[in-house]
């Protein structure tokens, strides 16, 4: 078959078939997407398979198929290794890296692409594998802004698709700060529900009342970037003063009632640093000079 032939025999391929790549292949067969699939263990493609998916015999086959190729893989190690050798086949295709990895990675898997006339996204999903293919599913993409354009339909398929700009680096950045924001959040959630529930209140009781709650954290959060990028940090919600006293009554009461104190403790901490800088009277958004300044109690 001729390359356009076999461009419109299929729309995607997809190369790695762990836990998040067969969602994604899933994903898009769903969308009524023809979808190529290959996975170094072949029975892994089965299941897609008896749902429509094309079963490819070779990485080779796979990257000849679709003008879109979505890799999802343990590592970019896995990924040079796998496409180094088809690499002229990649030659006017997209490639979608939703492999995690570094800044660096990205940027050398995009020089890598692009040497070999592709174009090329880094992407991550950040909602997990079970929200796949549905809207509320958060997918990001950084790289070639005119790949994204082109496929930005196809990726919709996976979620809600956000292309954050054309630095390749920028998908992995957000994928582990947001993995950040996101422990950090469950994080105090389970010493939440651990201090609950050492009154004997139910852990799903709290976590209903939580969410009532939460929408008025994450408006802080837009909020507080603003006084962040303005370098003025209002104390409306309180100076870090007087978060470092009530953080200090939530250590108190946790170690009354034999909690661990991981997590307050670390709070205290940022808050601490704050005010030995200076901080006292400003706004807790402050705490972020403690953070990129790396500063440390003497």
């Amino acid at each position: 078959m001729s390359e356009n032939e076999n461009h419109e025999q299929s729309t995607v391929s997809v190369i790695g078939l762990g836990q998040m790549g067969t969602r994604l292949a899933q994903a898009f067969l769903t969308s009524g997407y023809a979808t190529t699939v290959w996975n170094r263990s072949a029975a892994k493609a089965d299941a897609l398979v008896a749902q429509g998916a094309v079963r490819a015999a070779t990485v080779d086959d796979a990257v000849a198929e679709s003008p879109l190729v979505v890799v999802c893989l343990p590592d970019y190690a896995t990924v040079s290794d796998l496409l180094g050798p088809v690499a002229p086949r990649l030659r006017g295709r997209v490639l979608v890296n939703l492999t995690s990895g570094t800044p660096e990675d990205a940027a050398g898997m995009a020089s890598w692409a692009a040497g070999h006339g592709a174009g090329y996204l880094d992407g991550a999903a950040m909602s997990g594998t079970r929200l796949v293919g549905r809207p509320e599913a958060l997918f990001v993409f950084s790289g070639s802004p005119e790949a994204f354009a082109t496929h930005r339909t196809v990726l919709a398929s996976l979620g809600n698709s956000v292309h954050l700009g054309a630095d390749p680096a920028l998908a992995p950045v957000y994928d582990t700060a947001l993995f950040g924001l996101a422990w950090g959040a469950l994080a105090g959630f389970y010493h939440a529900v651990a201090l609950g529930g050492s009154a004997g209140v139910d852990p799903v009781d709290f976590a209903a009342v939580a969410m009532e709650h939460m929408p008025f954290v994450t408006s802080l959060m837009s909020d507080h970037a603003r006084q962040i990028e303005d370098g003025r940090f209002s104390d409306d919600d309180g100076t870090v003063a007087v978060h470092a006293a009530a953080m200090e009554h939530l250590l108190e009461t946790s170690r009354a009632h034999g909690l661990g104190t991981d997590v307050p403790e670390l709070f205290g901490s940022l808050l601490d640093r704050a005010a030995v800088t200076g901080h006292g009277s400003s706004g807790i958004a402050s705490v972020i000079e403690t953070i990129t300044k790396g500063e440390r109690n003497a």
